[in-house]
């Protein structure tokens, strides 16, 4: 016995008005994902060059899109013998910028989500560190760069160190949240069976986890991504944030906004990535 019924498409009124529903609906669906997003973007260039145009405040606090456009034409060129800004090109302070964050994300996730995973199986670690961490990710980053800078001084090691530090606290929180929600019913269910603590851990509380850990990661990312002006205060350039720190402490309101742009947009790029990595290693997200 089944309860699957076969239908023709004679039987359901032809396969073309059955198709056509569908097809408008993911057509709808793309212009929604992708049309009003642009159209924010348009509405928003078009308001700031009316204001620009207007006058109402001085082209130092709202450049027009032209002023803009040719900044960032200048930081892609050679132009009266200067190379980009302070000698290298955005994308070159781009890169050197991701690089940080890279270093600085990838050691402050995988001890995040160590320590998550032992402080969520472990009670009395957990009630331990989890002070430590809520004080950790209450202060700014500024609060304790200077520190830094002090203990390591102005190369790569304290921009990386505080990169990191802005980056470990949701890892750990989140990790630690998700191991403490694992399914009891799961992991009573393997001891059952006879499965080992390592074994409980390994094959129903870590899969179980994963979600909400890719969350932190998310969140990880985009904490230690705003903290990325901070952490090039000193000697950050090459970098986008040394570009947007440098150029703001001569109103070159230009560079800044093509710095902001250009942290922004790769920001976005990042976090999609992110997502769709989520997607390929968690496809039980939202579906157990």
């Amino acid at each position: 016995m089944t309860l699957f019924v076969d239908i023709t498409p004679e039987e359901s009124g032809g396969g073309a008005e059955c198709t056509s529903p569908g097809g408008s609906s993911r057509a709808r669906s793309v212009l929604t994902r992708v049309g009003l997003p642009l159209l924010s973007v348009v509405v928003f260039a078009a308001v700031w060059q009316l204001v620009a145009v207007s006058g109402i405040w001085s082209e130092t606090f709202v450049p027009r899109l032209g002023t803009v456009w040719q900044a960032f034409v200048d930081m892609s060129t050679t132009h009266n013998g200067i190379r980009g800004y302070a000698d290298y090109y955005w994308w070159e302070h781009l890169y050197m910028t991701l690089r940080r964050v890279f270093a600085g994300v990838a050691i402050g996730v995988i001890l995040g989500v160590l320590l998550g995973l032992a402080m969520g199986t472990v009670g009395w670690l957990r009630r331990l560190l989890e002070p430590w961490l809520t004080f950790l990710r209450a202060l700014p980053p500024l609060a304790y760069f200077f520190l830094l800078v002090i203990w390591l001084g102005i190369d790569e090691a304290p921009k990386i160190t505080l990169l990191a530090l802005a980056a470990l606290p949701p890892a750990a929180v989140a990790t630690t949240a998700a191991v403490s929600a694992a399914p009891v019913g799961l992991i009573e269910a393997a001891r059952a069976l006879g499965a080992s603590r390592s074994e409980v851990i390994r094959d129903v509380v870590v899969p179980s986890a994963l979600p909400e850990t890719f969350t932190g990661v998310r969140l990880s990312v985009g904490i230690a991504y705003s903290s990325v002006v901070a952490a090039e205060l000193f000697n950050g350039i090459p970098g986008i944030g040394g570009v947007v720190k440098d150029a703001s402490n001569y109103n070159n309101t230009p560079v800044v906004l093509v710095g902001i742009i250009a942290i922004g947009l790769s920001g976005l790029i990042i976090d999609g990535l992110l997502r769709t990595i989520e997607h390929r290693v968690v496809p039980w997200r939202g579906k157990v």
